[in-house]
């Protein structure tokens, strides 16, 4: 099948999830499917009516049965389906003539089975565009509105079901249960879960949109076997951005794609994996790599919101678990500072004198005698200037104790603290445990607030957030214009353009680019090198050759008329054995010092024209120090991809080398990569290698075009 389209408005998806009514269509004893469905409606507060429908069974699951849905004799709101796969077309065609709109179709045996399985998925989706009708599914487990107690669900929900402030939507039914289970285990409240099934009409695209009007909502959990329509995808991302709701993302499947740009070095830099990265990025989607980091970082956004800074001051009980948090810290990118004068002042005043006071700060053991201690630092720390942000160390209670009053007290004091502090304050725990009921009886008491299990989680989580917040304005920004002028294209564009044609394009379309003239003998070629000026550079010419250097068809430094025609010669010599066509030589001026680097652009088949900016020349596959950037990029996004690189200070003067200007530098990308978006969708590949930079200077040596 094709990518779905998106069928349902905001109005549809509010009424899918908000039902007042629900039949379970294929209600049966003997399915538990069906009795766990018909248990997590009885038992998780669902307000409304629930109509079982089975023609040869008079009671289903203790309740009287429905031969049909017309047999109800009243409205319903949503069909929750479980017949057989043939048997799913009949049912809509009668809910449609009864007037119910919303369907859940639990029900597999469509697309992932084969051609019949697609077959009768189209027939469905023509059927509901044709209806108006909205489906979720088939193959899907149906969802968890646990704000309103509406869960169509077909797995066990277990108990509690905690609403709350998290909407997680997955590619995944066999997942879906387990990553319900740990987000009640660490007492993070979802708003809404969906399965999402096939996908044949309702698509995630869809629940993003739904979750990012809804008011229950402040974060978007996805769970990611593949981005099926990543322009559709990126707007409802850019209007989470505006929304101010992040949208964290576990995405699998990191596999390459086999590079069918095989001419330039730019297809062994970008990967599906890679390009995604850099999708998300530029989305402010915060992409994790585990499912307890899924449910962790949303639940710290949740908490915390933005954070404006990576400053972090750290407040602990413990000295190893101080040196944990500081390793994970500079992994993660974040900064541990040094306290201010009055900070550490005014720590002395509290701590026993054989504290250390540093950032992190051990308070040491003394919270044993003295309970007040850690969050009487906290609150200091949370004073200092020059932190944004402050992660406490410190676990629920796991057992009542022997004064419970006491411990809801001590907490509530710290949770006051937390509310009261000029800064944003994390929680985390020492280890990823469950939360017990007691410990979830302190936070429903105190307001003690979401504590993020684990030191190793926590600090991903705080990165995450930090970064986030970092990228959320650029990602909420208008998504810079397309280029407003057509590139000037000489020549029938098809095949692989090689350096001499390429580089003219560039020229045509105000890249600069160094000299050179083609020669197609000895004698062309010392007069263009005596035309340039020696040394000059020789590099061969023929039919579709991409990697000149690979075959020996470039000479760097020649001084003289006798060395040019000798390497003119040797070059010459090597494409005829090769067999090649239209062979010569292109002659240049020689270009030394500065820093080469490398400009791609490619094609990725899901997302579109993709930007390589890295180290480039001969070693650009070696040192594979690149950043990506998806088209369309502006000059600004550009200069922060430079300051990505880990090469990035050869660019700023490194060991007393001319510093580049970085704004020229930006500029001559963003005109690269606006005439690769220019040049329409014939283009397969561009690639400038490399692009050297000297100073202000910026020119392109080489260059190569490739054609679908």
């Amino acid at each position: 099948m094709s990518a779905p389209t998106t069928e349902a408005g905001a109005e549809a998806m509010r009424a899918l999830f908000a039902p007042k009514s629900i039949a379970l269509v294929g209600a049966t004893d003997k399915s538990g499917w069906s009795l766990a469905t018909f248990d997590n409606l009885r038992n998780h507060g669902f307000p409304g009516r629930v109509h079982l429908v089975n023609p040869r069974t008079e009671v289903v699951h203790g309740q009287r049965a429905h031969r049909s849905l017309t047999d109800i004799g009243e409205p319903v709101d949503m069909a929750y389906v479980m017949v057989p796969t043939p048997a799913v077309l009949s049912v809509l065609r009668e809910g449609a003539g009864l007037g119910i709109r919303s369907y859940v179709v639990l029900t597999a045996g469509f697309g992932e089975t084969g051609p019949e399985g697609r077959r009768r998925e189209e027939e469905i989706l023509d059927f509901a565009r044709e209806n108006r009708l909205t489906v979720l599914g088939p193959n899907g487990n149906g969802y968890i509105n646990a704000t309103a107690g509406t869960t169509p669900y077909g797995l066990p929900i277990p108990a509690p079901l905690l609403g709350g402030p998290v909407g997680v939507v997955l590619q995944s039914g066999a997942l879906a249960s387990s990553i319900l289970s740990f987000a009640q285990a660490r007492n993070v409240g979802l708003s809404l879960l969906t399965s999402m099934g096939n996908e044949t009409m309702v698509s995630v695209t869809d629940v993003i949109d739904y979750l990012v009007d809804d008011p229950a909502t402040k974060v978007i959990a996805l769970f990611l076997e593949s981005v099926r329509q990543p322009e559709r995808f990126a707007r409802a991302a850019r209007r989470a951005a505006r929304a101010g709701k992040p949208i964290v993302a576990l995405k699998i499947g990191s596999s390459k794609i086999a590079s069918h740009t095989a001419q330039a070095h730019t297809g062994a830099l970008v990967g599906d994996d890679r390009v995604i990265d850099a999708a998300f990025r530029q989305l402010g989607v915060v992409r994790v790599r585990s499912l307890e980091d899924l449910i962790i970082t949303s639940g710290l956004l949740a908490q915390v919101g933005r954070i404006d800074g990576r400053r972090i001051g750290v407040v602990t009980p413990s000295g190893g678990a101080c040196e944990v948090i500081a390793d994970r810290a500079e992994q993660e990118g974040l900064e541990l500072p040094p306290f201010a004068p009055e900070t550490v002042a005014r720590l002395k005043e509290i701590l026993p004198g054989f504290a250390t006071v540093q950032n992190p700060l051990d308070v040491t053991g003394y919270v044993v005698v003295d309970r007040t201690l850690l969050g009487r630092a906290l609150e200091v720390v949370a004073d200092d200037p020059g932190i944004d942000a402050v992660m406490l160390l410190s676990d629920l209670p796991r057992v009542v104790p022997a004064d419970p009053a006491l411990t809801l007290l001590h907490f509530g004091a710290t949770a006051q603290r937390i509310r009261d502090a000029n800064r944003p304050v994390m929680v985390a725990s020492n280890i990823l445990t469950d939360i017990t009921e007691f410990g979830r009886h302190v936070q429903e008491e105190t307001g003690f607030p979401y504590v993020a299990g684990g030191i190793e989680h926590a600090v991903t989580a705080i990165g995450a957030a930090v970064r986030w917040s970092g990228e959320v304005s650029r990602a909420a920004a208008p998504v810079p214009p397309a280029p407003d002028t057509r590139p000037v294209v000489h020549g029938r564009t098809s095949g692989v353009w090689t350096e001499s044609r390429a580089s003219q394009l560039l020229a045509d379309n105000g890249i600069p680019v160094v000299p050179s003239a083609q020669a197609a003998t000895e004698d062309d070629a010392v007069a263009a090198a005596e035309r340039f000026g020696y040394p000059v550079v020789l590099k061969a010419v023929a039919d579709g050759l991409g990697h000149k250097s690979d075959i020996g068809g470039v000479r760097l430094g020649l001084g003289g008329a006798d060395e040019v025609r000798r390497a003119h010669r040797e070059v010459c010599a090597v494409l005829r054995e090769r067999g090649l066509t239209g062979i010569g030589t292109l002659v240049q001026p020689q270009r030394s010092g500065g820093v080469e680097l490398l400009v791609g652009v490619v094609r990725d088949p899901a997302w579109g024209l993709t930007m390589a900016v890295g180290l480039g020349g001969v070693w650009v596959e070696v040192l594979r120090d690149s950043v990506l950037r998806l088209l369309p990029v502006g000059a600004d996004d550009i200069r922060r991809a430079l300051a990505e690189l880990r090469g990035a200070r050869l660019l700023d003067g490194a060991r007393g080398t001319e510093p580049a200007d970085l704004d020229k530098v930006a500029e001559v990308i963003a005109r690269i990569a606006g005439l690769a978006a220019g040049l329409g969708p014939g283009l397969e590949s561009l690639e400038v290698n490399p692009l050297l930079v000297q100073g202000s200077r910026v020119e392109a040596l080489d260059a190569l075009i490739t054609w679908d």
